[in-house]
């Protein structure tokens, strides 16, 4: 019997509520880093993963049965999918091959001015790192990614993430304090 293939989810895709893939475990991936990516293929950045020596991301590994990715490929547009030949640790049962979505800083080419991060994007990654890694896994997420160029778009009024998901209070509240933390320039939709 062959194994399914696995992808590893560093932004949204840790945030079980917005996908469909159930059988999934957290996993670490090392020599590699988070970051915003501003393109000019849209109007808001993207979060992105870059090999990067020396540091590592938290994440979740999850199962594609059937090694269907044809959903997964659609969510991601944008991104390549490329193969994670090695520095990824989980515990995972009957994991294949492991595959990771990202965007090689030349491939869209630069954006002319910093693209706004949007805030219901963001709260959905948190929220996801906060249920899976608690809170030290939201300060990690704030701590290892770079990129917090652009503005961040308050959307969360009528949240433009196709995707978003209602926080809680105190998910609410460790959002906006990461933020203030970081001086990020919060501008209203």
């Amino acid at each position: 019997m062959s194994q399914d293939p696995f992808f590893f989810g560093y932004g949204s895709l840790v945030n079980v509520s917005t996908h469909v893939y159930r059988r999934h475990a957290p996993a670490r991936l090392e020599g590699w880093r988070r970051v915003w990516r501003h393109t000019p293929i849209r109007d808001m950045a993207f979060l992105t993963a870059e090999p990067c020596d020396g540091v590592w991301i938290d994440g979740l590994i999850a199962a594609v049965p059937g090694a269907d990715w044809g959903a997964l490929d659609d969510r991601e547009q944008g991104y390549d999918r490329v193969p994670v030949a090695s520095g990824i640790t989980h515990q995972a049962d009957g994991a294949g091959e492991i595959a990771v979505y990202h965007i090689p800083a030349d491939k869209h080419g630069p954006a002319d001015e910093d693209r706004p991060i949007l805030l219901s994007y963001l709260d959905v990654v948190v929220q996801g790192y906060l249920q899976v890694f608690g809170a030290t896994g939201g300060h990690h997420f704030f701590d290892t990614t770079v990129g917090w160029t652009g503005p961040v778009l308050d959307d969360r009024a009528a949240p433009m993430y196709p995707r978003a998901q209602v926080l809680s209070a105190d998910e609410t509240r460790f959002v906006d304090e990461k933020l203030a933390e970081l001086g990020a320039e919060i501008v209203k939709a």
